[in-house]
């Protein structure tokens, strides 16, 4: 664990005493890189979902994007968290950045005009699904590594703060991400978007580096089936965490609307590249007001009925944005739907980080990765299918509906969610 300790020299500043985790040196490294690498993904996805629809045309080749990346992402979870407690966190993350500065080189090449010359448009369809495959499978590997990675930089007790600044960092990277990559679509092109991303990519390394290595927490080898077991058993026989995890895999899954963006800016809303970038950024924009107000204002009471009316609330913002034909309501609603979801993320996120034992995060967050992160993009599937057999409207106002039967039947159905509390299992022992 890190030996730095916040509370030696209290700050006179009353934020730095609501925000201890932010005095840790290596937290400070690694909210960088959590911000960095997501700010680069979120480029990435936004250019990608772009240039897929405006060389095609077509809603299910659209959605086709987000199935080729939640794939592997799902399939290789059931392997990638045992790997990742059997090894040292600092190096499975330097691993994955290499992977992904090799991805973003390979799609900035097939994004050139010499190679659209000698490529036909299925040639190239083909090596983008295929390169977004291959995030996928390094998204299975780099989601556990950073979440075992940040119980050894932030003691227990700071995890609810700690996770809000996370939390933070990863949505301001999803609000700069996609208006950095309209920006550069507009100015220069696709190519030029991607070859900021391999820039941003290699930046990284530095604040990778200002992290220490960290030690194995587990060290005893077992079986390699047995081992990718325990982190399903373990979700399944936590009802606070498997009702948590089940409740946004499916208001994910049914509520997403992100990937149908480019059909509402060409078709519906009539807005440029711009105004499509500003659209996609919109949650993220939401998401980080709300983030910033939990700094000062911290989540204590009743986290498990504030995750009901958070998700409730994202539902109702996804139906209003369905029907809109408005740039700037559906503008705010996107905003609205990222306020909520921020607090939902934040409530999931410290549950998740307070009952998993430090040495199964690798495999309880690989868990994670299958059933909620991976939602996302199945949710991309989803809603490019629906927008194909019932138009594009339809397809958003029906997916909010269903998250809203999610959540009143999730509700009922787990009162260890609905009743959690965040002061119970903050008093666990730390591990040396």
């Amino acid at each position: 664990m890190n030996s730095e300790n916040p509370d030696e020299k209290p700050s006179k500043l009353g934020f730095f005493d609501k925000n201890p985790s932010l005095r840790i040196r290596e937290f400070n490294r690694f909210l960088m890189l959590r911000f960095g690498i997501i700010f680069a993904l979120n480029m990435q996805s936004t250019t990608i979902y772009y240039w897929v629809y405006h060389i095609t045309n077509d809603k299910l080749l659209l959605g086709l994007v987000g199935l080729a990346e939640v794939i592997p992402a799902i399939g290789f979870s059931f392997i990638s968290g045992h790997f990742v407690d059997l090894n040292e966190k600092r190096k499975m993350v330097m691993i994955c950045l290499i992977g992904y500065i090799l991805l973003a080189l390979s799609l900035f090449l097939v994004a050139l005009p010499s190679t659209q010359e000698s490529l036909s448009l299925d040639s190239r369809l083909y090596f983008v699904y295929f390169f977004v495959f291959l995030g996928g499978m390094l998204r299975s590997f780099y989601s556990p590594s950073m979440f075992s990675l940040f119980g050894l930089v932030v003691p227990r007790k700071y995890y609810p703060n700690a996770t809000s600044w996370s939390s933070m960092a990863w949505q301001l990277g999803a609000v700069l991400g996609p208006l950095t990559a309209g920006f550069f679509i507009a100015w220069n092109g696709i190519p030029a978007s991607l070859f900021t991303i391999i820039i941003i990519d290699l930046i990284l390394l530095i604040p990778l580096f200002g992290i220490a290595v960290k030690p194995i927490l587990k060290t005893v080898k077992e079986p390699i089936l047995k081992s990718l077991t325990e982190g399903v058993r373990f979700v399944v026989k936590t009802p606070a965490l498997l009702g948590a995890q089940l409740l946004d895999m499916f208001s994910v899954l049914f509520g997403g609307a992100v990937a149908l963006l480019p059909v509402y800016q060409k078709e519906i809303l009539h807005v440029n590249e711009v105004g499509f970038g500003i659209l996609r950024s919109a949650p993220g924009i939401g998401a980080l007001c709300t983030l910033g107000l939990l700094a000062f204002l911290p989540l204590k009471t009743n986290p498990g009925k504030k995750l009901f009316v958070a998700v409730g609330g994202f539902a109702l913002c996804i139906i209003t944005f369905g029907l809109s034909k408005n740039f700037y309501l559906s503008f705010f609603m996107l905003l609205f739907s990222g306020m909520f979801d921020a607090v939902s993320v934040v409530i999931r996120s410290t549950i998740l980080q307070l009952v998993t034992p430090d040495e199964m995060r690798g495999r309880v967050s690989a868990v994670n990765t299958m059933f909620v992160s991976s939602s996302n993009e199945l949710g991309d599937f989803e809603s490019g299918v629906m927008a194909h057999y019932l138009g594009t409207v339809r397809a958003v106002v029906v997916g909010g509906c269903l998250t809203l039967g999610v959540v009143v039947f999730t509700f009922f159905k787990a009162p260890p969610l609905r009743n959690f509390k965040f002061e119970d299992h903050m008093d666990k022992p730390e591990k040396p």
